[in-house]
Protein backbone atom coordinates (compact mmCIF):
# COMPACT_ATOMS: atom_id res chain seq x y z
CA UNK A 1 0.00 0.00 0.00
CA UNK A 2 1.41 3.23 -1.06
CA UNK A 3 1.06 6.31 1.42
CA UNK A 4 2.45 9.84 -0.36
CA UNK A 5 2.44 11.64 2.72
CA UNK A 6 6.06 11.45 4.20
CA UNK A 7 5.82 9.71 7.48
CA UNK A 8 8.34 11.24 10.17
CA UNK A 9 11.00 8.89 11.29
CA UNK A 10 13.31 9.34 14.33
CA UNK A 11 16.36 7.92 14.96
CA UNK A 12 17.29 8.50 18.18
CA UNK A 13 20.94 7.64 20.50
CA UNK A 14 22.77 8.38 23.46
CA UNK A 15 25.78 8.17 20.88
CA UNK A 16 26.18 9.41 17.23
CA UNK A 17 23.08 7.83 15.99
CA UNK A 18 24.67 6.01 13.55
CA UNK A 19 23.81 2.60 14.22
CA UNK A 20 20.17 3.71 14.36
CA UNK A 21 20.14 5.48 10.67
CA UNK A 22 21.88 2.71 9.66
CA UNK A 23 19.75 -0.02 10.79
CA UNK A 24 16.40 1.97 10.74
CA UNK A 25 17.02 2.72 7.28
CA UNK A 26 17.60 -0.84 6.19
CA UNK A 27 14.32 -1.80 7.08
CA UNK A 28 12.74 0.96 6.07
CA UNK A 29 14.61 -0.21 2.83
CA UNK A 30 11.41 -3.19 2.55
CA UNK A 31 8.89 -0.53 2.34
CA UNK A 32 9.55 1.53 -0.85
CA UNK A 33 6.03 2.42 -1.27
CA UNK A 34 6.19 4.82 1.69
CA UNK A 35 7.52 8.41 1.83
CA UNK A 36 9.47 9.38 4.84
CA UNK A 37 10.53 12.54 6.50
CA UNK A 38 14.31 11.46 8.47
CA UNK A 39 15.05 12.95 11.88
CA UNK A 40 18.20 12.24 13.77
CA UNK A 41 18.73 13.11 17.18
CA UNK A 42 22.07 11.98 18.87
CA UNK A 43 23.63 12.34 22.24
CA UNK A 44 20.45 11.63 24.25
CA UNK A 45 22.30 11.26 27.54
CA UNK A 46 20.09 12.62 30.65
CA UNK A 47 16.75 12.05 31.14
CA UNK A 48 15.54 15.55 30.79
CA UNK A 49 17.14 15.66 27.03
CA UNK A 50 14.68 12.22 26.48
CA UNK A 51 11.25 13.65 27.98
CA UNK A 52 12.32 16.75 25.61
CA UNK A 53 12.57 14.39 22.61
CA UNK A 54 9.39 12.45 23.53
CA UNK A 55 8.18 16.32 23.75
CA UNK A 56 8.89 17.08 20.28
CA UNK A 57 7.79 13.60 19.00
CA UNK A 58 4.18 13.79 20.75
CA UNK A 59 3.57 17.27 18.97
CA UNK A 60 4.53 15.52 15.41
CA UNK A 61 2.03 12.49 16.42
CA UNK A 62 -1.01 14.86 17.62
CA UNK A 63 -0.77 17.09 14.02
CA UNK A 64 -0.27 14.72 12.06
CA UNK A 65 1.07 11.01 11.38
CA UNK A 66 2.23 8.50 13.88
CA UNK A 67 6.04 9.19 14.17
CA UNK A 68 8.32 5.73 13.80
CA UNK A 69 11.11 5.60 15.99
CA UNK A 70 14.13 3.96 16.10
CA UNK A 71 16.07 3.76 19.00
CA UNK A 72 19.39 2.71 20.17
CA UNK A 73 19.75 4.04 23.49
CA UNK A 74 22.32 1.93 25.89
CA UNK A 75 20.77 3.18 29.07
CA UNK A 76 17.70 1.80 30.54
CA UNK A 77 16.06 4.65 32.11
CA UNK A 78 16.28 6.76 28.59
CA UNK A 79 14.74 3.49 26.57
CA UNK A 80 11.98 3.68 29.47
CA UNK A 81 11.24 7.75 28.49
CA UNK A 82 11.39 7.42 25.08
CA UNK A 83 8.81 4.46 25.05
CA UNK A 84 6.65 6.93 26.18
CA UNK A 85 6.17 8.58 22.88
CA UNK A 86 3.20 8.69 20.83
CA UNK A 87 4.98 7.09 18.28
CA UNK A 88 5.93 3.65 17.05
CA UNK A 89 8.94 2.26 18.78
CA UNK A 90 11.57 -0.22 17.64
CA UNK A 91 13.94 -0.50 19.94
CA UNK A 92 17.25 -1.70 18.54
CA UNK A 93 18.92 -2.51 21.65
CA UNK A 94 16.63 -3.47 24.58
CA UNK A 95 15.23 -6.09 22.54
CA UNK A 96 17.57 -7.66 22.07
CA UNK A 97 20.28 -7.21 24.77
CA UNK A 98 18.43 -9.70 27.44
CA UNK A 99 18.72 -12.69 24.97
CA UNK A 100 22.58 -11.32 24.74
CA UNK A 101 22.64 -11.53 28.76
CA UNK A 102 21.40 -14.80 28.89
CA UNK A 103 23.53 -16.60 26.51
CA UNK A 104 26.68 -14.97 27.78
CA UNK A 105 25.65 -15.20 31.31
CA UNK A 106 27.05 -12.13 32.10
CA UNK A 107 25.17 -8.34 32.49
CA UNK A 108 25.81 -5.60 29.70
CA UNK A 109 27.89 -2.71 30.62
CA UNK A 110 25.27 0.01 29.68
CA UNK A 111 27.69 2.27 28.35
CA UNK A 112 26.60 4.39 25.22
CA UNK A 113 28.60 5.61 22.66
CA UNK A 114 30.64 2.02 22.55
CA UNK A 115 30.06 0.91 18.38
CA UNK A 116 31.13 4.49 17.44
CA UNK A 117 33.48 6.12 19.94
CA UNK A 118 36.89 5.36 21.32
CA UNK A 119 36.08 2.43 23.66
CA UNK A 120 38.59 0.18 21.54
CA UNK A 121 41.13 2.76 20.79
CA UNK A 122 43.73 0.24 19.25
CA UNK A 123 40.91 -0.27 16.57
CA UNK A 124 40.23 3.14 16.28
CA UNK A 125 43.92 4.26 15.54
CA UNK A 126 44.37 2.24 12.96
CA UNK A 127 41.05 3.06 11.22
CA UNK A 128 42.38 6.94 11.57
CA UNK A 129 45.89 5.72 9.92
CA UNK A 130 44.06 3.92 7.29
CA UNK A 131 42.04 6.95 6.81
CA UNK A 132 45.85 8.81 6.31
CA UNK A 133 46.67 6.34 4.09
CA UNK A 134 43.71 6.07 1.71
CA UNK A 135 44.28 10.16 0.97
CA UNK A 136 47.89 9.64 0.44
CA UNK A 137 47.36 7.34 -1.68
CA UNK A 138 44.62 8.70 -3.99
CA UNK A 139 44.76 8.60 -7.30
CA UNK A 140 48.16 7.31 -7.77
CA UNK A 141 49.31 10.86 -6.20
CA UNK A 142 51.83 9.40 -3.68
CA UNK A 143 54.04 5.49 -4.37
CA UNK A 144 55.14 5.46 -1.21
CA UNK A 145 54.85 2.46 0.82
CA UNK A 146 52.49 0.92 -1.65
CA UNK A 147 53.70 -2.63 -0.59
CA UNK A 148 51.60 -1.82 2.90
CA UNK A 149 48.33 -1.59 1.18
CA UNK A 150 45.51 -4.31 1.85
CA UNK A 151 44.16 -3.44 -1.62
CA UNK A 152 44.58 -1.26 -4.46
CA UNK A 153 41.58 -0.12 -6.23
CA UNK A 154 42.48 0.10 -10.16
CA UNK A 155 40.14 1.91 -12.81
CA UNK A 156 39.65 4.71 -15.59
CA UNK A 157 38.52 8.31 -13.91
CA UNK A 158 35.17 8.65 -12.32
CA UNK A 159 34.25 5.11 -11.97
CA UNK A 160 34.06 5.18 -7.83
CA UNK A 161 37.40 4.61 -6.99
CA UNK A 162 38.19 7.56 -4.16
CA UNK A 163 35.14 7.13 -1.72
CA UNK A 164 35.38 3.31 -1.96
CA UNK A 165 38.90 3.38 -0.69
CA UNK A 166 37.72 6.41 1.77
CA UNK A 167 34.97 3.61 3.01
CA UNK A 168 37.16 0.84 3.19
CA UNK A 169 39.83 2.91 5.27
CA UNK A 170 37.02 4.80 7.73
CA UNK A 171 34.33 2.13 8.36
CA UNK A 172 36.95 -0.90 8.01
CA UNK A 173 40.43 0.01 9.08
CA UNK A 174 41.69 -1.32 5.58
CA UNK A 175 44.79 0.40 3.94
CA UNK A 176 43.68 0.71 0.57
CA UNK A 177 45.10 2.54 -2.03
CA UNK A 178 43.80 3.65 -5.84
CA UNK A 179 45.48 4.29 -9.19
CA UNK A 180 43.81 5.68 -12.11
CA UNK A 181 44.12 3.95 -15.52
CA UNK A 182 44.27 7.06 -18.41
CA UNK A 183 44.87 6.47 -22.38
CA UNK A 184 49.05 5.48 -21.94
CA UNK A 185 48.07 2.74 -20.17
CA UNK A 186 45.71 0.91 -22.44
CA UNK A 187 48.07 1.66 -25.58
CA UNK A 188 50.46 -0.23 -23.25
CA UNK A 189 48.28 -2.89 -22.64
CA UNK A 190 49.94 -3.41 -19.89
CA UNK A 191 49.47 -2.72 -15.86
CA UNK A 192 51.22 0.75 -15.07
CA UNK A 193 54.62 -0.10 -14.20
CA UNK A 194 54.15 0.67 -10.04
CA UNK A 195 51.73 -1.52 -9.74
CA UNK A 196 53.48 -4.68 -11.12
CA UNK A 197 55.02 -5.94 -8.30
CA UNK A 198 50.96 -5.75 -6.54
CA UNK A 199 49.22 -7.57 -9.13
CA UNK A 200 47.89 -9.95 -6.45
CA UNK A 201 46.64 -6.71 -4.26
CA UNK A 202 44.72 -5.00 -7.39
CA UNK A 203 40.96 -4.82 -7.37
CA UNK A 204 39.18 -3.67 -11.24
CA UNK A 205 36.22 -1.30 -10.99
CA UNK A 206 34.16 -0.56 -14.00
CA UNK A 207 30.85 1.19 -15.02
CA UNK A 208 28.75 1.25 -18.05
CA UNK A 209 29.82 4.11 -20.70
CA UNK A 210 26.73 6.04 -20.35
CA UNK A 211 26.77 6.29 -16.63
CA UNK A 212 30.22 7.12 -16.57
CA UNK A 213 29.60 9.83 -19.54
CA UNK A 214 26.65 11.20 -17.27
CA UNK A 215 29.31 11.94 -13.90
CA UNK A 216 32.41 12.92 -16.46
CA UNK A 217 30.23 15.49 -18.23
CA UNK A 218 29.07 16.90 -15.03
CA UNK A 219 32.67 17.74 -14.46
CA UNK A 220 33.57 19.07 -17.80
CA UNK A 221 30.58 18.99 -19.59
CA UNK A 222 30.95 18.76 -23.78
CA UNK A 223 35.02 17.39 -23.52
CA UNK A 224 36.43 14.42 -25.45
CA UNK A 225 36.99 13.26 -21.97
CA UNK A 226 33.03 13.24 -20.86
CA UNK A 227 31.96 11.47 -24.44
CA UNK A 228 30.43 8.55 -24.93
CA UNK A 229 32.61 7.01 -27.38
CA UNK A 230 35.79 7.87 -25.02
CA UNK A 231 34.15 6.28 -22.05
CA UNK A 232 32.93 3.35 -23.90
CA UNK A 233 36.70 3.08 -25.59
CA UNK A 234 38.18 3.22 -21.58
CA UNK A 235 35.87 0.84 -20.02
CA UNK A 236 36.62 -1.90 -22.86
CA UNK A 237 40.11 -1.35 -22.12
CA UNK A 238 40.25 -1.56 -18.70
CA UNK A 239 38.20 -4.92 -18.13
CA UNK A 240 40.42 -6.24 -20.85
CA UNK A 241 43.43 -5.20 -18.72
CA UNK A 242 41.73 -6.75 -15.96
CA UNK A 243 41.00 -10.12 -17.41
CA UNK A 244 44.93 -10.56 -18.92
CA UNK A 245 46.11 -9.72 -15.18
CA UNK A 246 43.68 -11.99 -13.83
CA UNK A 247 42.77 -8.83 -11.61
CA UNK A 248 39.13 -9.21 -10.35
CA UNK A 249 36.54 -6.48 -10.88
CA UNK A 250 33.35 -5.21 -10.10
CA UNK A 251 30.65 -3.01 -12.11
CA UNK A 252 29.79 0.03 -10.23
CA UNK A 253 27.54 1.19 -12.67
CA UNK A 254 24.80 0.50 -9.74
CA UNK A 255 25.94 -0.67 -6.62
CA UNK A 256 26.68 1.96 -3.95
CA UNK A 257 30.07 2.64 -2.00
CA UNK A 258 28.82 0.04 1.07
CA UNK A 259 27.90 -2.64 -1.27
CA UNK A 260 31.43 -2.27 -3.37
CA UNK A 261 32.94 -2.22 -0.25
CA UNK A 262 31.39 -5.47 1.12
CA UNK A 263 32.16 -7.08 -2.06
CA UNK A 264 35.68 -5.93 -2.36
CA UNK A 265 36.22 -7.53 1.37
CA UNK A 266 34.64 -10.58 0.54
CA UNK A 267 36.28 -10.96 -2.77
CA UNK A 268 39.90 -10.25 -1.60
CA UNK A 269 39.29 -12.22 1.50
CA UNK A 270 40.15 -9.05 3.41
CA UNK A 271 39.89 -8.73 7.21
CA UNK A 272 40.56 -5.26 10.15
Amino acid sequence: MTNDAPRPVYFLSDSTGITAETLGNTLLTQFPGNNFDRITVPFITTAEQARAVVTTIDGVADAGLRPLVFSTAVSSEIRSILETCKAAVVDLIGTHVPQLEAALGTRASGEPGRAHGLGNAARYQSRMAAVEYAMEHDDGQSLRALEKAQVILVAPSRCGKTPTTMYLALQHGIFAANFPLVDEDFEREGLPKPLRPFVSKCFGLSSNPLRLSQIRTERRSGSPYASLRQCGYELRSAEQLYMAHRIPFLNSATVSVEEMAATILQRMNLKH
